[in-house]
């Protein structure tokens, strides 16, 4: 049985890859991902507020406007919470190269070109095989279009792509007018792939204190439709590779993801709440699925649920939402299914 895929260039012995999370802090923890079976894995983020507080620029954005709202200093973390510096970003993944034969994808966090372009090619200079872009950014300003949103985004993608030669990985979020032409876009500007969805963590209301608090609410199966529904559309319509990296947390979402169109799923809040072994588990209830069902390769199942490939390509815009709504019934019990 062939499980092996083959992702923005690199060769991976199956596609499970975990995604950028606290468990890659540190050596170990890659070591034992890569022993639970991981095909790859994608460092823990480093993000450009850490990259503009080392040259001595951060001051600036934290501090402009807070003469009228002196509570908005609280919103921002002081630095030194955060576990691996710029320098240290780069050790690591210097190190993980060394005592591993996966491949490395580094992770940068931000919005604007600025420092980015100078850590990619240190990012890439230090061992990395490829690079995830994590653009998370929520254009908050009544006065900044759409089109001056994904002009942004491409104009990071084009400036990064030029200044490194390692693949890279763009990981959006769903938000955009036009989801199928911005991934299109993205390509067309140098992303080698695609990574959907980014979650956007929202803040929460601590009552007590009346204070705004960051609230991290892990993912679940279920979340995987979206981007499940975007790859499956996207899949042979787009020159570059897709990750599914939402709600992955069994072996049926993997197969799923493949189905869809994905090269790799890829997952963080399944290890974090079960832990790095969990990987095996997957991997194995996945490779007891294709024997099954006689699959003999990853590449054979790829895309074969895409809409390209399906009976009714039509379930998968309004058609879908019509039957959804017209599916419900009452239960005799009383409850609603």
């Amino acid at each position: 049985m062939n499980l092996t895929t083959n992702y923005m260039g690199l060769t991976l012995k199956n596609p499970i890859v975990p995604s950028a999370s606290p468990l890659s802090e540190n050596v170990d923890n890659i070591c034992r991902m890569e022993d639970a079976g991981a095909a790859a894995v994608v460092i823990y983020s480093l993000f450009e507020e850490q990259i503009m507080w080392q040259s001595q620029q951060l001051d600036h954005y934290l501090s402009y406007g807070t003469n009228s709202f002196a509570e908005a200093l609280n919103y921002f973390p002081e630095m030194d919470t955060f576990k691996i510096g710029p320098e240290g970003y780069l050790e690591l993944i210097h190190k993980a190269k060394m005592v591993t034969e996966i491949p490395i994808i580094g992770s940068l966090n931000g919005v604007s070109t600025g420092g980015w372009i100078d850590y990619a090619k240190k990012i890439e200079q230090a061992g990395a095989d490829a690079l995830e872009l994590n653009i998370y950014y929520i254009p908050t300003d009544i006065h900044m279009s759409g089109t001056e949103v994904e002009q942004m985004y491409l104009n990071v993608v084009r400036d990064v792509k030029q200044s490194i030669s390692i693949p890279i990985a763009v990981k959006v979020s769903p938000y955009f007018s036009a989801t199928a032409n911005m991934m299109h876009r993205l390509a067309e500007a140098g992303a080698n792939g695609l990574v959907l969805f980014n979650r956007f963590y929202q803040p929460d209301f601590d009552l007590e204190n009346l204070d705004v608090v960051p609230h991290l609410v892990l993912s679940n199966s279920s979340e995987m439709r979206l981007p499940l529904r975007w790859v499956a559309i996207l899949y042979d319509k787009v020159a570059a590779d897709f990750a599914i990296t939402s709600g992955v947390h069994s072996h049926e979402d993997v197969i799923k993801g493949l189905m869809a169109g994905a090269k790799v799923t890829m997952l963080a809040s399944e290890l974090l709440r079960h832990g790095i072994p969990r990987i095996g588990e997957i991997l194995a209830g996945m490779t007891d699925w294709m024997e099954q069902y006689e699959y003999q390769s990853v590449a054979q199942m790829q895309g074969s649920m895409s809409q390209k490939n399906v009976a009714e390509p039509a379930a998968f815009e309004r058609a879908n939402y019509m039957k959804v709504l017209h599916s419900w019934r009452p239960d005799p019990t009383g409850q609603l299914i």
